[in-house]
């Protein structure tokens, strides 16, 4: 197995501690700068949905066009994370990710700035591009500076902070947009970040190694824009479509989606069987690992983002709470999901890949009381009301997401660090757009039919389809986990 290089000058090295000549190992401020750098895009996917209804009122915003406040961001994201991974092991990991904490710094102040929706809506789709540039360096830096127990626990950490950042960023949201700090309202939502950018570009200066891939592949252009008009032809009519009312171009568009899915792959797999090194490589594919952890990522990641946004709406439209209250009704979430994904390493040391099988189950007890409560004390309901349920559906998770980000990288080769890592953030990214948008459009239309509690009791059980499946899906995993 190849390892990556250290591939900066000395003078720009950052002071690390080393395996051998060769491997830069990433220190503890070096994580920690990192792992900032993977906290800020999820933050940013869902710190918008409690400021909606602010945007919508300030900005005179239609409903189409605060779904593309929304979807703006996750498509061009979830469109070019491979390319950015890619990237990263072609001209330096360290080098892509200071140059996307930049563009994402410097695109947040465009956000914040933006003086009306659709300059929002652009500045929000080069945020998203940003954000694909620096994401996958994070993983991949860990792949390619960690080994063992270290990088069991830098994954971990990681999984942890995926999370965490999911579900703090409606918090922090709420808590922004309610303070208005200096009459600044939603936009601090977005001004925040610019001072937390500018401190992960000195940190990352200072302390994250630089590391590529030896033998780094050409950009692959067929495989890049098949794997971009697959993802745009089924994410964005599935995200606009309700909002614009299911117009011609949506249904052309889902239309196409499997023609350039199935083009995607047979492209891939004829550059694969040519010698040459495609975009996603049909034998990272191969990898059970890989393919078994995505396929467990993909129901949970759906779920989680389509609960996400189901329950910012009802919490402020159906039960009238304010951004700061719809917001803090998630902390026992978070707070429950930080817990377990602390215990996480050494439940998985002792009982294996079956933390994953009861984090599933947890999580279902969760949703099914947050289920019930909604529909037998919807009046007056409450964030002590909602705690239980959310604070055993965040433990559930915490158990899970960290062990199945480990599942998923842990058979990766570190010359396929950036790859591996584009593969797994696309696939994570893209499902949390998908629930977004088929969780969220099965709640809004039975709200406008049947009413805000019956909207949210039925969304929340069909969730529990996805539950099921991961938890079934995690039956087949080998017990010990690498």
């Amino acid at each position: 197995m190849s390892t990556a290089s250290a591939t900066t000058p000395s003078t720009a090295t950052p002071t690390v501690r080393r395996h051998d000549h060769s491997t830069p190992v990433l220190g503890a401020l070096g994580l920690f700068t990192v792992l900032l750098g993977g906290a800020l895009p999820l933050i940013d996917f869902f710190i918008v949905n409690v400021a909606l209804p602010t945007i919508e009122h300030d900005l005179s915003a239609s409903t189409a066009v605060l779904e593309l406040v929304v979807a703006g961001y996750g498509v061009a994201y979830a469109v070019l994370l491979v390319l950015g991974g890619r990237l990263g092991d072609m001209v330096g990991r360290r080098r892509l990710f200071l140059l996307g904490m930049a563009a994402f710094g410097l695109t947040s102040l465009a956000c914040g700035l933006a003086p009306g929706a659709w300059s929002l809506v652009g500045a929000r789709v080069a945020q998203g591009a940003a954000a694909a540039l620096m994401m996958p360096q994070v993983l991949a830096t860990i792949q390619a500076t960690t080994t063992g127990e270290r990088r069991a626990k830098a994954m971990s950490l990681y999984g942890a902070t995926a999370g965490l950042s999911m579900v703090a960023g409606q918090i922090l949201g709420g808590v922004l947009v309610a303070a208005d700090i200096a009459g600044s309202g939603w936009r601090a939502i977005f001004l925040v970040n610019v001072p937390v950018a500018i401190v992960g570009l000195v940190l990352a200066a200072r302390a994250v190694p630089e590391t590529r891939a030896e033998k780094p592949a050409p950009v692959d252009v067929p495989g890049t824009l098949l794997l971009a008009l697959s993802l745009i032809t089924l994410l964005a009519p599935l995200t606009e479509g309700r909002a614009a009312g299911w117009p011609l171009w949506t249904w052309i568009s889902l239309a196409v989606f499997p023609f350039a899915a199935a083009a995607f792959f047979l492209t891939e797999r004829a550059a694969d069987r040519r010698g040459e090194v495609p975009l996603v490589p049909p034998s990272l594919l191969r990898l059970h690992s890989l393919r078994s952890g995505l396929a467990m990522v993909l129901p949970f990641s759906i779920g989680f983002g389509g609960f996400m946004f189901v329950i910012a709406v009802a919490l402020q439209q159906g039960l009238r709470m304010g951004p700061v209250a719809a917001g803090l009704a998630l902390a026992p979430m978070a707070s429950a999901f930080f817990v377990a994904s602390l215990a996480g390493p050494r439940l998985v040391g002792r009982f294996g890949s079956r933390v994953v099988t009861a984090g599933g189950l947890i999580q279902a007890v969760g949703v099914i009381t947050i289920a019930a409560t909604v529909w037998w004390g919807w009046d007056g309901l409450g964030i002590a009301g909602l705690a239980p349920g959310t604070a055993l559906a965040g433990f559930g998770q915490g158990l899970q997401l960290p062990v199945l980000m480990r599942i998923v990288l842990s058979d990766v080769p570190s010359e396929r660090a950036g790859v591996g890592s584009g593969v797994l953030a696309t696939t994570q990214q893209s499902a949390l757009a998908l629930g977004v948008a088929t969780l969220g459009t099965l709640f809004l239309s039975l709200a406008s039919s049947a009413g805000m509690r019956e909207a949210l009791a039925v969304t929340l059980l069909i969730q529990l389809a996805a539950i099921a499946l991961t938890a079934l899906l995690s039956l087949r995993l080998p017990r010990s986990v690498g």
